[in-house]
């Protein structure tokens, strides 16, 4: 098993020496565990939200490819991704978001309803999120730092009867890790998101209540 992020390298040089082996890749990767990791939603907000009288969907996330997986990513440079080894979400990182983010929503205890637009709701409101970032991150320079988790989420909120964007703005929170092990970067990453999901479901209630009453 690999212990650490700065391993995955050597591994992938073992890989593609291993590539033309079909087989052994096959039964390798059968016998290799892999730990799958959940991410919680946000359950505390500022008292003094104001409640609204509307409906809210949110969309399903945007991301690029490299984010648009199962696999946790991680970037030893600015132009590279890799990702760790025996270690997955338990969906996609957009489908997460998107759950979490409802139900971050639902638990302000500020909107009537909200939901995926797979449910039929009818929305008064849509919030459209694309993800920026969501990988951790290597520092550069300092071989013994902590891998550093950033999640940064572009929020645009959309008059559904109207058809146009109200609001936009991004959040972000860069969180570093306790070590290279799974499980420190997963609980970086279930901070990072927490702070930004916290941060753009308060200011989204803010931006309809003002823009709507």
């Amino acid at each position: 098993m690999i212990h650490t992020v700065r391993n995955l390298a050597l591994w992938a040089v073992i890989g593609a020496a291993l590539a033309g082996c079909s087989g052994l890749a096959s039964l390798t990767e059968v016998a290799r565990p892999v730990d799958n990791y959940v991410l919680t939603p946000k359950s505390t907000f500022d008292p003094g939200l104001p409640n609204l009288r509307f409906q809210i969907v949110v969309e399903q996330p945007t991301a690029t490819a490299s984010v648009d997986t199962d696999q946790i990513a991680v970037q030893p440079n600015a132009l590279q991704v890799q990702y760790l080894p025996d270690a997955r979400w338990v969906d996609r990182a957009p489908l997460i978001v998107q759950a979490l983010l409802i139900e971050s929503f639902e638990n302000s205890k500020r909107v009537p309803a909200v939901g995926s637009s797979t449910i039929g709701l009818r929305a008064d409101f849509l919030i459209v999120t694309d993800i920026r970032e969501f990988q951790a991150i290597v520092p550069q320079g300092d071989p013994d730092a902590p891998l550093r988790v950033d999640v940064r989420l572009n929020i645009k909120l959309i008059d559904a009867f109207e058809d146009r964007i109200i609001a936009s703005r991004s959040f972000e929170e860069v969180v570093p890790a306790l070590s290279d092990a799974p499980r420190d970067v997963v609980t970086a990453f279930d901070e990072a998101l927490g702070d930004t999901m916290r941060d753009s479901v308060e200011w989204s209630i803010r931006e309809i209540k003002r823009y709507a009453g």
